[in-house]
């Protein structure tokens, strides 16, 4: 895994074999961060990285300038990963080890993004859950994005607040607006 761009840009970093992940690959990445570099000023926000895994994507965010990212993770070893490895890029990346479905429901703080990069076998009514509990606890700040990852053969479109989709190889980001 690599980070792409801002101050550890071209950094590689190796996670252990034995975490349960599937990190994002390079080029969906690299286009997602291109879409949200259009859209957002990046020192300014608050981001939420929910099913976080090796921290792919708030390494991303926070060698980008962001200094306000809460990863979860339910597996220590992925939180335990993170912290390490913020540590070692002296990067503010706060985690919580914590069921993602049973933190959106006890959660209060807002977010400017809230990315979701669950495992793609997921069933579509877990898929469903992320939405629903976002946007009925309002956790996104004004012009806020939920960001859910996913395999191509899931479709997220019929989902309430569904702005749109981009497809990358074998993933797809679906965007959630209110």
């Amino acid at each position: 895994m690599r980070i792409i761009s801002g101050k550890h840009k071209g950094r590689n970093l190796m996670a252990p074999k034995k975490l349960p992940v599937r990190p994002t690959k390079d080029m969906a990445k690299e286009a997602l961060f291109n879409i949200l570099n259009n859209r957002y000023y990046f020192p300014d926000l608050n981001v939420l990285d929910l099913f976080s895994g090796t921290g792919n994507i708030s390494y991303e965010f926070a060698s980008r300038g962001v200094d306000h990212i809460l990863a979860v993770d339910v597996d220590m070893g992925c939180t335990n990963y993170i912290d390490k490895i913020s540590t070692q890029l002296e990067l503010d990346i706060r985690t919580l080890k914590a069921d993602v479905f049973s933190f959106l429901g006890k959660n209060s703080e807002k977010f400017d993004i809230i990315f979701a990069d669950p495992f793609y076998s997921m069933e579509l009514t877990d898929f469903a859950k992320i939405p629903e509990l976002v946007f009925t606890k309002e956790m996104l700040l004004e012009d806020g994005v939920l960001i859910i990852e996913h395999s191509k053969h899931t479709s997220l479109e019929h989902l309430p607040h569904f702005e749109s989709s981009r497809k990358y190889g074998g993933s797809v980001f679906s965007f959630f607006k209110s």
